[in-house]
């Protein structure tokens, strides 16, 4: 199991809340996120559309250093970016993936063949609630939410403690 640097939950009883006004903030979450991260980490990001999800993915990458743009992977569904040079760990690969077309099929997801790409890689899957949790025996959610009117979200998480076929 990965060690979880300080200033991160590392058991479900803790979790933790930040307001983020500005993408700026949101990015630099995840780049606090990503210091506690290690290959065989699964992230799920869960909240609305709009909510923040790639911006705190890209934050995620830059933390991690992995290399190329990250965007929304909607149309291909999965992206993986090389591992790259990092200041607070070892290189580590990042998948990133849209799972908002898979509708929840268990096909569509073995079908990406996420468990193997866990052996060496961070994966971060957007819309991810409820699909992928299955996968790991505990994994971080990240529920982010967007206020209404506003540009300001609000991003609150925690390591949750699941199974492989919970």
């Amino acid at each position: 199991m990965a060690d979880h640097s300080a200033g991160q939950p590392t058991t479900p009883e803790q979790r933790f809340e930040r307001e983020l006004p500005t993408v700026a903030d949101t990015e630099a979450l995840g780049r606090e996120l990503a210091s506690g991260l290690r290959a065989g980490d699964l992230v799920v990001l869960d909240g609305p559309l709009g909510a923040g999800k790639t911006a705190l993915t890209r934050g995620i990458a830059a933390g991690l250093g992995v290399g190329g743009r990250v965007s929304s992977p909607t149309f291909v569904i999965a992206r993986r970016h090389a591992a790259g040079p990092r200041a607070d760990g070892p290189p580590v690969p990042l998948v990133h993936v849209d799972a908002y077309r898979l509708g929840g099929s268990p096909d569509e997801l073995d079908a990406l063949d996420l468990d193997t790409e866990l052996d060496d890689a961070v994966v971060v899957v957007e819309w991810g609630s409820g699909v992928v949790e299955r996968l790991t025996g505990r994994h971080l959610l990240v529920r982010m939410a967007r206020e209404p009117e506003s540009e300001v979200r609000t991003a609150t998480w925690e390591w949750v403690a699941t199974g492989p076929g919970e």
